[in-house]
Parts: C-alpha cells; structure tokens; sequence
C-alpha cells in the first residue's frame, strides 16, 4: 500500500518514476570513404570507414546488411556494379570488392547493424574513380 502512495504521490508532483537508457541514434554514426580517388576496373576494393560522430571513433563490428554502387552522381543512376564484401585491414574499416568500369563518380550506399543501436545505420559514400 506505500509503493502506491508514493508513486501517486510522485505523480501527483510531476515526477516521472520510470529510468530510460541513453541510446546513440542511428544519425550518430557516419559512413566516410578511406580514399579519395581509386583506379578504375574490375575487381577493385573499395573501403569505407564507420564512425561514431560524437566520439570521433571508428565504429568495428557493425554487420553491413545492404550495399549498392551506381553512378548517380553522374547522371547514370542505371549503371550498377556488383558488390561482395571482402577483409579489411583496420578496425572500423569496411572494404568490398566492385567493378567501377569507367571513369567518374559512384555512389555507394550501405545499411549496417550496429551493436547495441535499434536502429539500421545508413549512409551513403561517393567514390571517385579515376584512369
């Protein structure tokens, strides 16, 4: 009969009795390219880094959950490249092997699961290949 008293009593006064834990949102996290321009080609690996905006801190062992390179950037949103993920060398660095067949700009977006956030990290990338 106290714990509701008091807790009638704690509301009665505006006062909230429940707790609620402090997540990162989803927008705290930033894709950012590794290099700033690479070869065109098959077979080329492309590596983006996951990091935590407020920390400065890469971001390792996030589940990347969806990719895509395309090139619209450039007007061409049709021309899509296959993606397949491949071992990257640092922790936070994400590296993926593509075809990038000419000379431009690529968008590559991703979709990764970060441990401990609800929810899906999203970010897109744009990527310069060069001759």
């Amino acid at each position: 009969m106290k714990a509701v008293y008091l807790f009638a009593a704690a509301l009665a006064a505006g006062v909230s009795l429940t707790t609620t834990a402090v997540l990162a949102a989803a927008g705290d996290y930033e894709f950012q390219g590794v290099a700033a321009e690479t070869k065109k080609g098959d077979d080329v690996v492309v590596a983006v880094r996951l990091v935590h905006k407020p920390t400065g801190k890469p971001v390792d062992g996030a589940v990347i959950i969806r990719t895509r390179i395309d090139m619209s950037p450039d007007k061409m949103a049709d021309m899509v490249s296959p993606v397949a993920a491949v071992d990257a060398k640092e922790p936070g660095t994400y590296a993926f092997k593509t075809d990038l067949p000419m000379a431009g700009r690529y968008l590559f977006s991703l979709a990764a699961k970060v441990q401990g956030e609800p929810e899906t990290v999203v970010g897109k990338v744009i990527l310069k290949a060069v001759k």
